[in-house]
């Protein structure tokens, strides 16, 4: 389809706002319906019927593939197709009540309490800047609960340590400001002091907070590859936002509190965290009562 009758290359221009791996999904997603309505004799989006999508959301599921996936793609092709129909390129929007099925849910992976005292409490050589940045990074990511992305977007002046708050900026770039506890605080003075300055180069961003080895900005899979060196057992940097979210609530924190510190647009997200609360305390109660 050299003439590219189904316009990818303007979508792909409309996607630019969204992030990186959205983008990449969405372009490939659209790409996998155009070859399969070609497959049927389709070639013009204008032609395309509420029934051949759902043939296609019928092979995705043949398919095995996950519900999550599922819903991925059906969120692709109802972007599409309603930015065909803001265009005028199509008549009528085929796409407009696609359903997919809902992605399962499950309580997210929490660090352990051994764990999270190895990642936390471990030795540190104050003398190595990698080591130092290390700590800082893992410190942040549970005193303050933030997305690894927000982690890896902070500057110098994101930083209060006579307060001790982070401004971030989180999804939807709606800016919000979280408390770090007083040893997060000393850390990033320790890094500040000393590991920052050793780890940048000529050509890193000079307002950047924390830099890799090259000294550039601390990407996610900087962050990754701190945690696989750190931690004792697989650990994802998003379980230490779940822990962080089920301790507040463990400690008697209220859920619209905990809403706001994690950025939550909706309630709803943030009570997920409730379950798991209770998922643990029904486990004390049966571990510890005489007659459970």
């Amino acid at each position: 389809m050299a003439s590219d009758p189904f316009e990818l290359d303007g979508f792909g221009r409309w996607l630019d706002g969204r992030s990186p791996s959205t983008r990449r999904a969405y372009l490939a997603d659209v790409r996998q319906l155009a070859t399969y309505l070609a497959g049927r004799g389709v070639t013009d989006p204008g032609r395309v019927t509420r029934l051949e999508l759902r043939g296609w959301m019928a092979s995705l599921a043949d398919r095995d593939l996950t519900k999550a996936t599922i819903a991925r793609k059906a969120a692709s092709i109802r972007a599409y197709f309603s930015w065909l129909a803001e265009r005028s390129v199509i008549a009528e929007d085929p796409a407009a009540r696609l359903s997919a099925p809902s992605a399962a849910s499950r309580l997210p992976d929490l660090v352990g309490q051994a764990e999270l005292v190895d990642l936390l409490d471990g030795p540190v050589d104050r003398s190595d800047p990698i080591e130092i940045r290390d700590q800082v990074v893992i410190e942040m990511l549970y005193a303050a609960g933030i997305r690894v992305s927000e982690l890896c977007g902070l500057d110098l002046d994101d930083i209060d340590l006579a307060t001790g708050t982070l401004t971030v900026l989180g999804k939807g770039s709606k800016e919000r400001q979280v408390p770090i506890h007083e040893r997060c605080t000393q850390w990033i003075e320790i890094y500040l002091d000393s590991a920052r300055s050793a780890l940048m180069t000529e050509s890193s961003p000079s307002r950047a907070l924390v830099f890799n080895r090259r000294g550039g900005r601390l990407g996610p899979r900087d962050v990754r590859r701190i945690l696989d060196r750190r931690s004792t057992q697989p650990t994802h940097p998003h379980a230490l936002r779940h822990t962080y979210a089920t301790h507040l609530l463990d400690g008697g924190a209220d859920l619209r509190v905990v809403q706001e510190l994690l950025g939550h647009a909706s309630l709803g997200t943030t009570q997920i965290y409730t379950h798991v609360s209770k998922d643990r305390l029904q486990r004390v109660y049966d571990q510890t009562h005489p007659r459970a």
